[in-house]
């Protein structure tokens, strides 16, 4: 059984939608380049390449973690959220207020993300929707402390997870990407869209 506040919804998108929804991506990518951040003070690099979407993007570098309205190696506006998210939004977040962020990971083959909080938005009455594309992920669900027991579940291409109410502040992450659990992305890996609320509404 799923942490209270956590929803799972398989296959939300079927194949024709992932597809244009990956078109959809790579146009943002030219307009807000994939690039990999590092971790603050150490400079050490994630293992997955990223960029945002939307009005604010959160960027990870030598300086700390937050919300910025321009990339930071262009100078310029994130590209803005594609349609469909913004539809998987109201259908699925239970909140009244639109998100100003999109987060992109993009995993190769032997990217992972370590456990986590998202804590860098202002409203934490907003949940967190995240939209899975490409291989299957292996999504690793922990509770609002970093130690104690923690759970997994597998996420496909097409797939919605919700973190909100008592689940929003979980420490989660990406154990590993399962290669060749999906032929979306041709050169294959995962890719992980995550819409947030930063601000207070």
């Amino acid at each position: 059984m799923l942490i209270q506040g956590i929803s799972h919804h398989p296959s939300v998108l079927e194949r024709p939608a992932q597809e244009s929804l990956v078109e959809s991506l790579r146009a943002a990518v030219l307009q807000s380049p994939l690039y990999t951040p590092v971790m603050p003070r150490t400079g050490r690099p994630f293992s997955v390449r990223m960029t945002n979407m939307g009005t604010l993007g959160w960027v990870a570098d030598r300086d700390g973690y937050r919300y910025q309205a321009m990339h930071p190696q262009t100078g310029q506006p994130w590209a803005p959220i594609p349609h469909v998210l913004l539809e998987l939004w109201q259908k699925y977040a239970g909140y009244p207020h639109p998100p100003e962020a999109c987060l992109v990971n993009f995993y190769q083959q032997g990217a992972k993300m370590g456990l986590h909080q998202d804590r860098d938005e202002e409203d934490f009455n907003a949940p967190v929707l995240s939209v899975s594309l490409g291989d299957t992920a292996v999504f690793r669900l922990g509770g609002t402390q970093r130690v104690g027991k923690t759970q997994t579940l597998k996420l496909s291409s097409g797939d919605v997870l919700v973190m909100g109410g008592p689940s929003r502040l979980c420490f989660h992450g990406i154990d590993r990407v399962l290669t060749g659990t999906s032929t979306l992305l041709k050169e294959g890996g995962r890719i992980n869209l995550t819409l947030r609320r930063v601000t207070k509404p």
